[in-house]
């Protein structure tokens, strides 16, 4: 996904370059805590550190906590004074993404996605945004933010504006991810359509379509919300959100709006493709009945001429002619033969 005017020229980023697999290793209870004054990084601190940093002027913190635990969880509650019930939703996770105001503070449900061995992973990440700090926690299969700190930081005029900017680039890194997402399901389905004409009936062939539309109404589900959340972070929150930022909200909106696009036509385009599939198995399925039928058909007359013999009639036209029952072989073989011809043209063999 190309970003268009949204960072300083002389600080290009690539999104390609940005993304990750998911931190299957780091255990859970993690925790990196930083303090920015004027958009740049001032240092690392530790959690009892955090409401005497919050007292400094022009000073904002920004928390990434990997599943963390109740006690955890508690002691971030007390130093930003976090609702009970954003507390409840971040500790159990299987969150659907929303945002919900408590206050001055905003509690944000993200789900980031990576495709591997052909299976969409879902992960989540609760945000927690106030006037002067931004928390991240993750959960599941996620992404780390480590990298998205470190290209963001280098833009201290950015980060000048607040844990709003903060925001920003995280949803912005969640959203770019699921670009590349889209277009390996998308490369996928035209593999598989391409495939869909040039193959006999195959269960499994059926079975890929059918995992590549619930992977596609899946990224639809967990994208779209962000239509709503970005329009609603753009119009209502304008104490935390400043104006020179709804910006890049609304850019992040609009990649969500291609992605929700491009994931329900490609869902649409599988289901028409395997009722595609269904309708050639139909035709197959016909054109074998056909040829079963035109053999039937063609058996039909020797088994009716040699069943005469069978019934061992004692006045028979033909027992005193000596070519008699090669004349019958031949008619019986012509018959036949005629109505082998008539049956291919018209398609049944």
């Amino acid at each position: 996904m190309q970003q268009t005017g949204i960072l300083s020229p002389a600080f290009p980023i690539n999104p390609i370059s940005l993304m990750l697999t998911f931190d299957n290793q780091i255990p859970p209870n993690t925790l990196d805590c930083a303090a920015y004054k004027h958009g740049r990084r001032t240092r690392s601190i530790g959690i009892d550190e955090i409401s005497d940093v919050l007292a400094e002027d022009d000073t904002f913190v920004w928390v990434a906590v990997f599943e963390p635990d109740l006690e955890l969880m508690a002691k971030l509650q007390e130093e930003f004074g976090l609702h009970q019930l954003a507390i409840d939703d971040a500790l159990a996770a299987h969150q659907r993404p929303k945002l919900e105001e408590y206050g001055d503070i905003l509690f944000i449900v993200l789900h980031t996605a990576a495709r591997t061995n052909n299976k969409l992973q879902i992960g989540e990440t609760h945000l927690f945004l106030g006037p002067r700090f931004l928390v991240a926690v993750r959960h599941g299969p996620s992404f780390g933010y480590d990298k998205v700190r470190e290209r963001f930081e280098a833009i201290p005029d950015q980060l000048a504006k607040g844990p709003g900017f903060a925001l920003y680039a995280v949803m912005d890194y969640v959203v770019d991810n699921y670009r590349p997402i889209m277009d390996a399901l998308e490369a996928h389905f035209q593999q598989l359509e391409r495939d869909l004409f040039s193959m006999q009936f195959s269960r499994d062939c059926l079975e890929e379509l059918y995992s590549l539309r619930r992977q596609l109404l899946s990224l639809r589900s967990i994208a779209l919300p962000l239509i709503d959340i970005c329009n609603a972070l753009i119009r209502f929150h304008t104490e935390i959100i400043p104006k020179e930022s709804r910006i890049y909200f609304r850019d992040i909106n609009d990649h969500v709006i291609r992605i929700a696009e491009s994931s329900a036509n490609t869902s649409d385009m599988v289901t028409a493709a395997m009722q595609v599939n269904l309708s050639l198995v139909t035709v197959g399925q016909n054109e074998i009945v056909k040829k079963l039928a035109g053999w039937g058909a063609i058996l039909a007359i020797p088994t009716m001429v040699f069943s005469l013999y069978g019934m061992n009639f004692r006045h028979m036209p033909e027992l005193d002619w000596e070519w008699a029952y090669p004349a019958v072989l031949a008619g019986v073989g012509l018959a036949s033969l005629w109505l082998y011809r008539k049956l291919k043209k018209a398609d049944w063999l």
